[in-house]
């Protein structure tokens, strides 16, 4: 009786310490919500910034800028841990471009209009035939590599064709890996969205130049040329371009949060977004929306006086479009300093919005957490669905820290297909955003690293090299990652 009247009263505390410390999660999300639906920033420094300094083109003056801009603003909210991490790298810039078919000795010139994908080569001149490449997938290539060494290869941006429904989507620098590899002398991609509009973004898997030109063309202008080519067999892409790549001067900005936690306060969480975008707009989707979050999340930090176990370190990534080059850096100097280890999970933030879940990043466990702890948000906003997936991604910043074994986790959401079809194009623009849906991923992602922040055991685990490998095999990123020259092991 008295061994049974023992498991009760600890069955009790265990129960009581539950509610009270939800309790607890409870009420501070509730001061959480009421400051950004009172006094939210987020909407209102995106709106400034895009105004006053337009794209943030790593490198570039405006670049410049943006970051200043960021740091200032860490500082106005009371981070007095503020600093730059600079780091130099080759950056690639756009001049001039044009592309023009013409029947082989032929004077009917046809101008198209392009875009040329960044990493190309500083001076390009080629004349060659254009080999139909379908979506750029292996398979594709395989179908023409008789045929397509010494020519233009096109390819669909995205999966268009019947043969390859079901099957994954790689990305444009890829693809144009590919190319390159079955011996393509320059590259055509033909965007998805319909009304001539054009995307740019890196044609480069490793943020290098590239030895052949890529451009961009719309929707439009691919299915003409598919049409061109097929009924004519002897015509011609002509493409010219000019460019420019040099060393420059950029600066990751972070902003500290120390723990109060004897025990965790030198463990980190990593909440960043990308800062840069690209020339052709002002970026506001891509990726101010994520980064001007990540601010505004920093701002109701300060503003409520919250306490966190852990250390939370609020990072504006530099140079992410261009090839993830400030978050490689600062897990490089993260490495070198021996301060990876603290690292135990990364949240990163990269065109998400009105976040109504997460992605716990193929952690099983954080999942189980993160629908424990939606379940309280949802207390507070009945409209937030708790709808969490758990699979991991590449191509944004949280891939250097998961290559490195760090576990990462992001909020997810969505946006309306008229923004989604700005994408990396020249109508990437403010009017874009909706001030509701931005304050719901600060309001709701604050919650969430306030509540993973303050955790005695967060369910992540640092992945030693073997481990790491494993998971991303498991996760089916091994042939992304071969292709794009981040695979480290030897086969």
């Amino acid at each position: 009786m008295k061994k049974k009247f023992i498991i009760l009263l600890i069955s009790l505390v265990g129960i009581t310490a539950f509610k009270s410390k939800n309790g607890d999660l409870k009420e501070v999300f509730m001061k959480i919500n009421q400051d950004v639906l009172n006094n939210g920033k987020a909407y209102e420094t995106l709106g400034n910034a895009t105004s006053t300094i337009g794209h943030r083109l790593t490198g570039s003056n405006n670049g410049k800028k943006a970051e200043e801009y960021a740091y200032n603003l860490f500082k106005k909210y009371g981070y007095n841990q503020t600093q730059y991490l600079p780091f130099v790298v080759e950056s690639w810039s756009r001049d001039t471009v044009s592309l023009t078919l013409v029947p082989n000795k032929s004077d009917n010139f046809v101008d198209y209009e392009v875009v040329a994908l960044a990493h190309s080569p500083v001076s390009s001149h080629i004349s060659a035939k254009i080999v139909d490449c379908g979506d750029g997938l292996e398979e594709d290539f395989e179908k023409v590599k008789d045929e397509i060494k010494g020519k233009i290869a096109l390819f669909n941006i995205n999966l268009q064709l019947e043969q390859s429904k079901g099957k994954k989507n790689l990305h444009r620098s890829e693809k144009t890996a590919l190319a390159i590899d079955y011996g393509a002398v320059g590259v055509i991609i033909a965007n998805a969205v319909e009304g001539g509009v054009l995307l740019t973004g890196t044609a480069s898997v490793t943020g290098e130049l590239i030895p052949i030109p890529a451009v961009c063309v719309s929707v439009e202008s691919g299915k003409s040329i598919r049409r061109w080519i097929r009924d004519e067999k002897n015509i011609l892409g002509v493409m010219d371009m000019r460019n420019f790549s040099r060393p420059i001067n950029a600066r990751d900005v972070v902003a500290t949060f120390p723990g109060s936690s004897k025990k965790l306060k030198n463990e980190k969480i990593v909440i960043g977004g990308h800062l840069d975008s690209w020339d052709l707009a002002t970026g506001a989707m891509d990726n101010g929306i994520g980064s001007f979050t990540v601010l505004d999340i920093a701002r109701v930090f300060k503003a409520l006086n919250l306490k966190t176990k852990r250390t939370i370190e609020f990072t504006m990534f530099m140079g992410e479009e261009q090839g993830l080059l400030g978050s490689r850096y600062m897990v490089k100097k993260y490495m070198e300093t021996g301060q990876l280890k603290n690292v135990k999970l990364m949240m990163n933030l990269d065109m998400v919005n009105n976040t109504m879940g997460f992605n716990a990043g193929g952690n099983d466990a954080l999942k189980a957490k993160m629908d424990e702890i939606g379940e309280i948000i949802k207390q507070i906003d009945a409209t937030y669905k708790n709808t969490n997936r758990n699979a991991a991604g590449l191509h944004s910043d949280n891939q250097p820290f998961m290559l490195r074994g760090v576990p990462f986790c992001s909020p997810s959401g969505s946006f309306p297909v008229k923004a989604y079809n700005c994408y990396h194009a020249n109508c990437d623009r403010f009017d874009l955003i909706n001030k509701d849906e931005i304050n719901n991923n600060v309001r709701f992602t604050a919650m969430m690293l306030y509540a993973l922040a303050n955790m005695d055991n967060l369910p992540v685990k640092s992945m030693n090299d073997e481990e790491t490998k494993d998971f991303l095999t498991k996760q089916n990123l091994k042939k992304e990652l071969i292709i794009g020259k981040d695979w480290r092991w030897e086969e």
